[in-house]
């Protein structure tokens, strides 16, 4: 495979999954173009930490693509919806949740497939996973199975043979514990990272939202201190 064609487009949130996707697209020996999401979401400090991480991380090229989802609403994170708190870890997968943002990884993953064909990349990186996460229907392998299949139909290079667009999911199947493990291994600074749905301004978690409380369980089964914790001086 030539150079050209190692370039692939990662998907950086600024959280936890896409960091170690970002370092596993890297250690795999793509060069890495992160793109970014100001969707109107109520967590935005974590864009600050995309910006950090694509710069520590050295990809190629970084951009952060505005467009506002709050018009719709529909979700506890592009609206004044309450954010759920102190859910039971059963619970997170048997409903899909509030949190949920309708179409959202639909939408990046279309801007994804559009900056890939202009760089003349057959690979996109997105850290979902279908194991420790909140009941989002586009985090399931067959939405990615059906969203790559869409791609190859949709490209000028897909129609005429170029090659065949892949959609890497690598934490797909993996619990948060083996994600942490991994990223550990890649040399990701989990510090650098934000998981929580409803920080404060300084990015502090609140510690109780389901995604902080799936970050605290990865970090626990990992037996490893979670170092957002440490930085904010908080108990986990």
């Amino acid at each position: 495979m030539t150079e050209f064609k190692k370039k692939a487009v990662v998907l950086l949130s600024g959280g936890l999954d896409s960091a170690t996707a970002l370092a596993i697209a890297k250690s795999a020996g793509f060069q890495c173009y992160a793109l970014s999401f100001r969707y109107g979401q109520r967590h935005s400090p974590e864009l600050k930490l995309a910006e950090r991480l694509a710069k520590a991380m050295g990809v190629v090229e970084h951009h952060i693509v505005d467009f506002d989802l709050r018009k719709f609403g529909g979700s506890a994170l592009t609206s004044d919806m309450a954010v759920p708190k102190g859910r039971a870890m059963e619970d997170m997968s048997t409903d899909i949740p509030v949190t949920y943002v309708p179409a959202r990884n639909t939408v990046f993953l279309s801007f994804g497939l559009a900056w890939a064909e202009v760089l003349g990349s057959f690979g996109i990186f997105i850290g979902v996973n279908a194991l420790d996460y909140s009941g989002y229907p586009d985090c399931r392998p067959e939405y990615v199975q059906a969203f790559q299949v869409m791609a190859n139909l949709a490209t000028r290079a897909g129609v005429e043979g170029q090659g065949k667009l892949t959609i890497h999911t690598p934490l797909i199947e993996w619990t948060k514990a083996q994600i942490i493990q991994k990223g550990i291994e890649l040399g990701v600074d989990y510090a650098m990272t934000s998981s929580c749905y409803d920080p404060g301004e300084d990015g502090r978690p609140c510690g109780e939202c389901d995604s902080c409380l799936l970050r605290k369980k990865g970090f626990a089964e990992a037996g490893i201190p979670d170092p957002l914790y440490v930085k904010f001086g908080m108990s986990e």
